[in-house]
């Protein structure tokens, strides 16, 4: 466990970020606010997930006080030289899942870790490959898991990644939203770097 001489805030709805920093953070609050997840079209891979995890952390800038520690974070699915985001809508989901379907994919999320007087940025990469699922696999999963705040449409720790993924290489809790290893690196090396 962590013990950090600041108040830390995760910036997160997602209850899986939650759950995992729970696991380094004995204690932290959530703050929540609504920011626009679009990006410039430029941006590919990781910078596409800094870049989020950035606007982000822009957010909340006016109200960091002395002596807290925000944490914001952005997660996307690369395929084929685009991101899936969350899907819009039950078709959505079915077209992103069935484009993973018998492929390998890159998830990339980007973190920001900024108190009122510094920022650090960084990044997890993992490859998922993905078996053939088939249509009754995908519609199962989406109707009976309601993947519609995951980007690309599922998390790994449901059905679809128990049945679906037949390898994972790099962390698996990057894939989940949060790349643990490298958070807890950057956390524990904070004020000293």
């Amino acid at each position: 466990m962590l013990h950090l001489p600041y108040r830390v805030i995760l910036c997160s709805a997602s209850p899986r970020r939650q759950e995992l920093l729970k696991t380094i953070l004995p204690e932290f609050e959530i703050r929540v606010r609504d920011v626009d997840e679009s990006f410039p079209g430029h941006l590919e891979a990781e910078r596409i997930a800094l870049f989020l995890a950035l606007q982000k952390a822009k957010a909340f800038e006016e109200e960091i006080k002395a002596g807290e520690l925000m944490i914001t974070a952005d997660t996307i699915v690369w395929l084929k030289d685009k991101a899936l985001n969350k899907p819009a809508d039950r078709n959505d989901a079915i077209r992103m899942l069935t484009e993973l379907s018998g492929r390998e994919h890159q998830v990339y999320t980007g973190v920001c870790l900024f108190t009122n007087e510094k920022k650090k940025l960084f990044f997890g990469m993992t490859r998922v490959f993905f078996k053939s699922l088939t249509p009754e696999e995908i519609a199962y999963y989406v109707d009976q898991y309601s993947p519609y705040d995951k980007a690309g449409s599922y998390g790994a720790q449901d059905f679809i990644g128990m049945v679906g993924v037949e390898k994972i290489e790099g962390g698996f809790y990057n894939v989940m939203g949060l790349p643990m290893k490298e958070l807890y690196e950057e956390l524990k090396q904070f004020d000293n770097g």
